[in-house]
């Protein structure tokens, strides 16, 4: 018999929370980092590679240091601080200090808030603070969420956010009656010169004729933006007997019929509308949208109310529409400038009715928005995933519940995968496959891919990665993630059967983790709520992903198993559990053995003298890999 190439690879200590335990610390990893590590590969292949890792789970107080570097660690069970820096109902602050230390500095200066910021965990704002990408340089990574008391997030740079991995999260819900109600508040006010004629009143005179307005019945109202306030307005306006309109590129039209409102584009709504209300946020591509060329295409004598952003409107344009009769009149609550100059021509304007930035200034709203803000960035802090997040995906909570234990196995999938890279570098394209009984269009496999991407890359590189920033760091890294998903014959009870990842155009530190395509491969189930390893390029296997792992390649003949259970024995390490993969009989075959205990270095040259002695009694005495990196497993903590 010839000679037969032969490897063992020692795994590292998988650990993940046990399926009793509620889903909430599975998600820690989500947008925790246990700590910085400078993290190396070695790039040449051995039969016998060690990871040395020492863990800290979230049930225990311990953790234990190498002794030929040290640990930056912060212990989980210290109070975070949350920064805020605007004025915040008392109910949600009293959500805040049940969890957490809570600094309250109101207007505070950009410098002001740049020098504090690097010693929060959280912070909480309304409309006028700005969040700029130099708060979260200053922050030094320790910044995890940003919360928006409110629902307009146009003052937070949210591509800084992601590219910090900070989650930033508003407050979509409880202010919406408020800012809706104020619209319709506003819309009817100038309808009917409210403002004015309160105002001709208190200064003595009794002018009725000179405030006739007109009536908002078989009017149509064209609402731009079709978001939660958007619709709550349309809602209100139908009730009193206005036909509606709506423009929202994103909005679906099956939504939009459900209300009885019309989805048309941008310039027919402002075309046809005798009254228009503002609800889009204030981008790039919205700002100053209604300006001289927008007003000149709107019907002669419209009349236009804003609630959402001042920015949306170029302040000056409308003022020369208003002196022209173009737009007869106009109700704001929001502008470009917030207070607006003393002397603004707007302002000061008779045909402009105007409010301070009071869409959600109701007792209720105040309150309502504080406590969902607060329970929002306590469930961040937490390790949970957000309903709220605005730059990570939003998944229900009982899909996000049936999930859980995929996103496990998607991470250690993820993991594994990276570690028998040889070097871990050179990776420019991973493949995804996830075989499903369901309808694949109905599996959505955005927090899936995260959870890979975040396992490939956070141990071989020293950027913090979690679900905020994962897409990101892999595109900036130039690294292709495609995703496939195939239906199989399978129980639909649940959302994945099984997840492949495939790693091209590298080579491998474990030959037998190869297709005959090249590509690196592992398969992964998960049964019992449990991550199993099921398959290792084309050797099928079936282990549990916890605890360590020896992964070996050998001829398959007998007398191997118990040989290399002898050797752990002889070392007093106990054998959790073993699966044996193979092609045919008495060809290349795969051990993947558990073991309680990390094998010592002796320990594992024995065992490669044991897997490459042939059948003419040669031995190749196999070199001990460098140490792998740390791996950090949901909930635990390690260090090499």
């Amino acid at each position: 018999m010839t000679s037969a190439t032969a490897k063992s690879v020692f795994m590292p200590r998988f650990t993940s929370t046990p399926s009793s335990a509620s889903t909430r610390s599975s998600f820690l990893p989500l947008f925790k980092s246990s700590s910085s590590l400078s993290l190396k590969l070695s790039n040449s292949p051995s039969p016998s590679l060690v990871v040395r890792n020492v863990l800290k789970t979230l049930d225990s107080p311990e953790i234990s240091i190498s002794k030929d570097r040290d640990l930056e660690f912060t212990s989980l069970d210290a109070k975070p601080t949350v920064l805020v820096s605007e004025k915040l109902g008392e109910a949600g602050l009293e959500v805040l200090r049940s969890f957490a230390n809570v600094d309250s500095s109101y207007n505070l200066s950009p410098e002001e808030l740049c020098s504090k910021i690097s010693l929060c965990d959280a912070l909480i704002v309304r409309s006028g603070t700005k969040v700029t990408r130099e708060v979260f340089e200053a922050a030094k990574g320790r910044l995890k969420v940003v919360g928006r008391a409110g629902v307009g997030i146009d003052n937070v740079d949210l591509q800084a956010a992601t590219e910090f991995g900070c989650l930033v999260v508003n407050a979509p819900t409880a202010n919406t009656v408020a800012a809706a109600e104020h619209g319709i508040a506003l819309l009817a006010a100038m309808a009917r010169n409210v403002s004015q004629a309160d105002a001709s009143m208190k200064a003595g005179k009794w002018q009725r004729n000179k405030y006739i307005g007109v009536s908002l019945v078989g009017k149509t109202l064209a609402v731009m933006g079709f978001g939660k306030v958007g619709s709550e307005v349309a809602r209100r306006a139908k009730g009193l007997g206005m036909h509606v309109i709506a423009h929202d590129p994103y909005a679906p039209a099956d939504r939009a019929r459900a209300i009885g409102v019309d989805l048309v584009s941008f310039d027919e709504a402002i075309s046809t509308a005798d009254f228009i209300s503002l609800h889009m946020p204030l981008t790039p591509t919205t700002s100053k949208v209604f300006n001289d060329e927008t007003f000149a295409k709107t019907k002669k004598g419209v009349r236009i109310v804003n609630v959402a952003r001042g920015g949306v409107i170029d302040e000056d344009a409308l003022v020369r529409a208003l002196d022209s009769g173009v737009v007869a009149q106009a109700a704001l609550d929001v502008f470009t400038e917030e207070p607006p100059p003393k002397d603004s021509k707007l302002v000061q304007h008779e045909n402009v009715t105007v409010t301070p930035h009071l869409g959600a200034s109701t007792k209720e709203a105040q309150e309502g928005v504080a406590i969902e803000i607060a329970e929002a960035v306590v469930g961040a802090l937490r390790g949970e995933l957000a309903a709220t997040a605005v730059n990570a995906p939003m998944v229900p909570a009982e899909v996000l519940s049936e999930l859980a234990p995929y996103l496990v196995l998607a991470e250690k999938l993820g993991r594994l995968a990276v570690q028998l890279v040889a070097g871990g570098s050179g990776i420019k394209s991973v493949k995804v496959v996830y075989t499903t009984a369901r309808n694949p269009d109905d599996l959505d496999t955005r927090l899936l891919r995260a959870m890979i991407t975040k396992g490939i890359f956070e141990p071989i590189s020293d950027t913090f990665i979690n679900l905020v920033n994962a897409d990101y760091t892999a595109k900036q890294k130039g690294i292709r993630i495609s995703e496939e998903r195939v239906v199989i014959n399978s129980s639909p009870e649940f959302p994945v059967d099984s997840i492949q990842v495939h790693i091209s155009n590298v080579e491998s530190k474990f030959a037998s983790a190869l297709l005959d395509n090249g590509e690196i491969s592992v398969e992964g189930k998960v049964k019992d709520g449990v991550p199993h390893l099921t398959c290792v390029g084309s050797f099928s296997v079936d282990v549990s992903l916890e605890g360590n792992i020896i992964l070996c390649r050998q001829v398959d003949q007998p007398g191997m198993i118990g040989r290399v259970g002898n050797i752990l024995a002889e070392q007093n390490i106990n054998v959790s559990f073993m699966s044996v993969g193979r092609t045919a009989q008495k060809k290349l075959a795969i051990m993947a053995i558990g073991v309680d205990e990390e094998p010592d270095k002796e320990s594992l040259k024995k065992i490669g003298e044991v897997i490459t002695r042939t059948s003419d009694g040669g031995v190749r005495i196999s070199h001990l890999r460098k140490r792998l990196p740390r791996v950090t497993m949901p909930g635990t903590i390690s260090q090499i």
